[in-house]
């Protein structure tokens, strides 16, 4: 069954889904690194694919940008496709000084100024957590594949544009490592519906040397947490 967001077939996800904010970036994966690729969706041009990977059957579906477009995807993903496994590859900024552009953030926790876990979580606040391990799983992945990466806490915002002159010296005194607009509200849901959710992002940009990734270098900067993440979902069929 199709939903509203999204015209794939029943059977046509893998259990294990990859979700780019862009997508042009899932485009760019499933192009570049999986075998036998199907488009499964295009409404609204959230593309999503299926392929295999080195013999594992895996999905890209891209979620847009912010908590609410991401949250539809992923609930529609749990309920009709029978998804269970989701790991979020963005990217994100940093205030962090040793934490540099091109730099991968494996995230453990993500808090927010977002509302939507609260009026989820009955007013209360949620400890959103990635689950363990997803996380082990990609810490191992980059270890092998020799590549350097950082654990750590993340902020996501609703605001991309922020005034809020003080929050960056909040974040660092916090050692928030990264910011981004989706993880927290995907680690609640994911822990409401009982799947697994990792996030994984690359520094594009970074808040206080004002560096950032050209935009049209994006795809190709996005290599290390690409391969990490793909890496990491056959170590789970491992474990």
């Amino acid at each position: 069954m199709t939903t509203v967001h999204i015209n794939a077939k029943k059977g046509d996800f893998s259990d294990c889904v990859l979700m780019p904010g862009d997508p042009f970036r899932a485009r760019y994966i499933a192009k570049n690194y999986l075998k036998c690729v199907v488009e499964v969706t295009n409404v609204r041009s959230m593309l999503g694919y299926t392929g295999q990977y080195k013999g594992r059957r895996i999905s890209i579906m891209s979620h847009g940008i912010g908590i609410p477009s991401c949250l539809i995807y992923v609930q529609e993903l749990v309920f009709e496709y029978n998804v269970t496994k989701i790991i979020r590859i963005g990217t994100c900024g940093t205030c962090i000084s040793h934490v540099n552009i091109n730099d991968v953030i494996i995230c453990l926790g993500a808090s927010t100024d977002s509302k939507v876990n609260r009026l989820r979580f009955n007013d209360n606040d949620f400890s959103a957590v990635a689950d363990f391990n997803l996380v082990c799983n990609l810490k191992i992945a980059a270890q092998n594949l020799g590549i350097k990466f950082h654990v750590g806490n993340f902020f996501s915002t609703d605001l991309f544009y922020n005034k809020n002159i003080h929050l960056l010296d909040l974040l660092k005194r916090y050692s928030i490592l990264g910011i981004d607009m989706e993880t927290a509200g995907m680690y609640s849901l994911a822990a409401e519906l009982g799947i697994q959710s990792a996030s994984i992002c690359t520094v594009s940009d970074h808040l206080v040397t004002q560096e950032k990734i050209d935009y049209k270098k994006r795809e190709s900067c996005l290599n290390n947490m690409i391969e990490v993440s793909l890496e990491s979902l056959l170590l789970d069929d491992v474990n």
